[in-house]
This record gives C-alpha cells, structure tokens and sequence, in this order.
C-alpha cells in the first residue's frame, strides 16, 4: 500500500491538455525502396561524412516511417535497426519541440559509454543517423552533417521533382 493509500489522500492528477497540440499529421509517402531515388548520390554523400570526420562508423538515410533508403556502415549494427532509432528519436525530439513551442525537429544526439549516435532532420520525409565511436569530435559533426542532410534534402527534393 503507498503512502497516499494509507493515509486516504488523493494524488492530483494532471489533467489532459489535448487542446494544445496541434492535430497528427499524416506521415509523408514512404521514400524506402523508391526507384526514382539517386542512390549513387545518396550513397556518395553518405560515405563522403564517413570518411570526413574520424570516428564516423557508418550513416543511414532512413525515412521518418523508420524504413531504410540507403546505408554506408563500417560495424555490426543493422541499418535498419538504425533507420528505426531514429525514427524514433526523431519522434521523440518532435513531441518535445511541440510540447516546449520550440518549432520542429533539426538534430538530436546520445551519447552512450562507448560512442554516438546523431540524428539530423533532411526532410519532412527522411533523416540523417550517423553512428559514431567515443572518441569522435562532435563540434565536428554538427558542422558537417546539417550540410549533408541540405544536399540530401536536394537530392530528394530533385528525385520527387522528376518523377
């Protein structure tokens, strides 16, 4: 029995603030598996990140449904488990933006005991994931991966534009 049981108190309750947030949004079409997509393109610019910021393990161009579109890791990790986390962390980065009225979603990043994982908006329908080993300089990577996710949004934007 708790506290509040035994002594017959009733806890406050926080009361639903649903008028608040905005309505959900339908997700975009989902960019996995699409061939209308550059992936030479994609795939250069992810490997050019990798290879420009020491300690950059791989990077995942993932939707933000959590699917795969395109990968470039040098480790065990699955890239489509890492296309879900970061959809995920994107999920939840989203909520707080809307929660604390800070606009929408730009960059997360978890740093872990051995190493990193940053995740970078590209656009409304896709996202940037670069794993990363402890020693990695992060200052260095969010100064590079923003400039990547702009030309991957480009790419897509271009691809979306053709097709």
């Amino acid at each position: 029995m708790s506290g509040a049981e035994s002594t017959g108190q009733t806890l406050p309750r926080r009361a639903a603030r649903a008028a608040d947030l905005p309505p959900p949004r339908e997700l975009p079409p989902s960019l996995a598996g699409d061939p209308s997509l550059p992936y030479a393109a994609i795939g250069r610019e992810l490997a050019d990140l990798r290879t420009q910021i020491p300690g950059v393990h791989g990077c995942v161009l993932g939707g933000v449904d959590g699917l795969l579109v395109a990968h470039n890791l040098q480790n065990a990790a699955d890239p489509n488990d890492l296309a879900a986390l970061a959809a995920t962390t994107y999920g939840l980065g989203r909520q707080i933006g809307l929660r604390l009225a800070q606009g929408g979603f730009q960059q997360s990043t978890v740093r872990n005991e051995h190493g990193y994982l940053s995740v970078y908006a590209v656009s409304e329908q896709a996202l940037l994931a670069v794993i990363g080993e402890d020693s990695i300089n992060v200052a260095r990577l969010h100064l590079h991966a923003p400039g990547v996710a702009a030309r991957l949004a480009a790419l897509l934007a271009d691809a979306a534009a053709d097709a």
